[in-house]
C-alpha cells in the first residue's frame, strides 16, 4: 500500500500538518480525585512517546506535537465534560490521549468528542458497556475490558482454593461492570458472591459497609475500588476489625500508596489483578522508561505510552493531524499484518507509515486492537508481600 504525501499548505491538516506549526493533542486523566496517585505517571508516559515522535523530526511537514494537559476528575461527569470541551474547542486538540475512569470516559466520548469527530484512545477505561457505545469509530483504547478481567479474577480466587466471597465495588460504571463480569465469571466456576454491594467514595468512616460484608460469613473480600478513594478504606476498615485476612483486587486497587498507608499489616493478604504483559515488548519498554526515570511498572503507564504512539503513528500514516484521517488509520498502524513496531522505535514507526509501508505497532503492552473500543491486552498477577506488589504471574 503506497500512498501520496502532499507537501503542500493545501493537505488537509487539522493545525497545519504541512507546516511546521505544533499539534495540540490532549491528555486528559484523573490529576485529583480518587486516581490521582497513578495518573501523573500515566501522563508522563504519553508525553514520553509524543516528545519521541516530534523528536524524530519525521511527522508530516515536520510538525511537532504540542501534548496538554486536563482533568477529568475520574468521577465529575459534568467537569470532566468541560474540561474535554475546551480541549477540543480552544486547544483545537487533533485527539484525545484518554480519559481514565469508565463514566467520565463515556461522557467525554458522547458529548465532546464523538459529535467533535475527535479520536479518543483511553489508556485505563475498561468498562464493559464502552465496548458498544455508538463512536462512528472514534474510540478506542488500549486495555481491555474488565468483561476479561473479571474472568481472570475470578479464576486467580478459585485457584485460591475459595469457593465464597464478599464482594465490593465503588458505585459507578467501573465497579458495577467489573462487578456483574466477576460474579458471572466465579458463579461458573462453581463459586458463590455471598453478597454483592455498592460503596461510595469520599466517604470518613466505612465501618458500616465492613459489617454489613462481613456479616455474609465470607472468609474472603474482593474489592473492586479505587486505591486513593473507599476501596482503601474498606481494606483498612477489615483489617482493623478482623473482618477478612484475605483480599483480591482488581486493577483500580493496584498502587504503592495503597500499601504505604495500611503499612506491614497488608502484606500477604493481597493478590490482584491489572493489565500487563511479559516479553519483547515489556522488556523495551521498561527500558525506555527506566531511561527517562519513569516507573514501567505503574499502573496503566504501559498503557498510556501505547496511547499516544497510536495517535502519532495515525497521523503519520494519514499524512496529516486531520481529525477524521486519525480515526481511519488507528486500527491499520495498531495491527498485523507489518513489520513489528516497539516502545522506544517510534521514528522507525513514521518513517515506514508516512512512506506507506504496513507497520504493526506491538509497543509496551504488546498491542492488538479488536475493533473499535476493544483490545485483546493481557494481565499481570500480584501478590502483595514487603510492602510491594511482586509479580505471580501473567494471563
Amino acid at each position: 500500500m503506497k500512498r501520496i504525501l502532499l507537501a503542500t499548505a493545501a493537505a488537509v491538516g487539522l493545525a497545519g500538518a504541512a507546516s511546521a506549526d505544533p499539534v495540540n493533542i490532549g491528555i486528559i486523566l484523573g490529576f485529583t480525585g480518587p486516581l490521582e496517585s497513578i495518573t501523573p505517571g500515566m501522563g508522563a508516559s504519553a508525553e514520553l512517546a509524543f516528545k519521541e515522535a516530534s523528536d524524530s523530526g519525521k511527522l508530516p511537514g515536520g510538525i511537532t506535537l504540542n501534548p496538554i494537559r486536563a482533568d477529568s476528575t475520574c468521577i465529575d461527569a459534568a467537569a470532566a465534560t468541560t474540561a474535554a470541551t475546551n480541549l477540543v474547542t480552544a486547544e483545537n486538540v487533533a485527539a484525545i490521549m484518554g480519559a481514565d475512569c469508565s463514566g467520565v470516559t463515556t461522557a467525554i466520548a458522547n458529548n465532546v468528542a464523538i459529535p467533535n469527530g475527535v479520536v479518543m484512545i483511553s489508556p485505563s477505561a475498561t468498562s464493559p458497556a464502552l465496548s458498544s457505545i455508538k463512536d462512528d469509530g472514534y474510540f478506542f483504547r488500549t486495555v481491555p475490558s474488565d468483561a476479561r478481567q473479571g474472568e481472570i479474577l475470578a479464576q486467580v480466587v478459585k485457584e485460591q482454593g475459595l469457593d465464597t466471597v464478599a464482594l465490593t465495588f465503588t458505585n459507578n460504571d467501573y465497579g458495577k461492570g467489573f462487578a456483574d463480569a466477576f460474579a458471572s465469571a466465579f458463579e461458573k466456576l462453581g463459586g458463590k458472591v455471598a453478597i454483592s454491594a455498592p460503596h461510595e467514595d469520599g466517604k470518613a468512616d466505612y465501618s458500616a459497609e465492613v459489617g454489613a460484608l462481613q456479616a455474609s460469613g465470607a472468609p474472603a473480600l474482593v474489592v473492586l475500588g479505587y486505591v486513593d478513594q473507599g476501596g482503601v478504606g474498606i481494606v483498612q476498615g477489615s483489617l482493623d476489625t478482623g473482618a477478612f485476612e484475605k483480599f483480591f483486587f482488581g486493577d483500580g486497587m493496584y498502587g504503592q500508596s495503597l500499601i504505604d498507608k495500611i503499612g506491614d499489616e497488608i502484606n500477604g493478604k493481597v493478590i490482584g489483578t491489572l493489565p500487563g504483559t511479559e516479553g519483547e515488548a515489556a522488556d523495551k519498554f521498561a527500558a525506555l522508561a527506566k531511561a527517562a526515570g519513569q516507573d514501567p511498572t505503574g499502573t496503566y503507564v504501559p498503557e498510556s505510552y501505547d496511547a499516544a504512539a497510536l495517535i502519532a503513528l495515525a497521523i503519520a500514516a494519514n499524512g496529516s493531524a486531520d481529525r477524521t484521517g486519525i480515526r481511519d488509520k488507528v486500527l491499520e498502524v495498531a495491527n498485523a499484518p507489518g513489520e513489528k513496531i516497539y516502545a522506544g522505535e517510534l521514528a522507525k514507526g513514521i518513517e515506514l507509515a508516512a512512506a506507506g509501508t504496513d507497520i504493526d505497532y506491538v509497543g509496551a503492552s504488546s498491542v492488538e486492537l479488536i475493533g473499535e473500543g476493544e483490545a485483546q491486552g493481557g494481565y499481570r498477577v500480584y501478590e502483595v508481600k514487603d510492602n510491594k506488589a511482586e509479580t505471580l504471574g501473567f494471563r
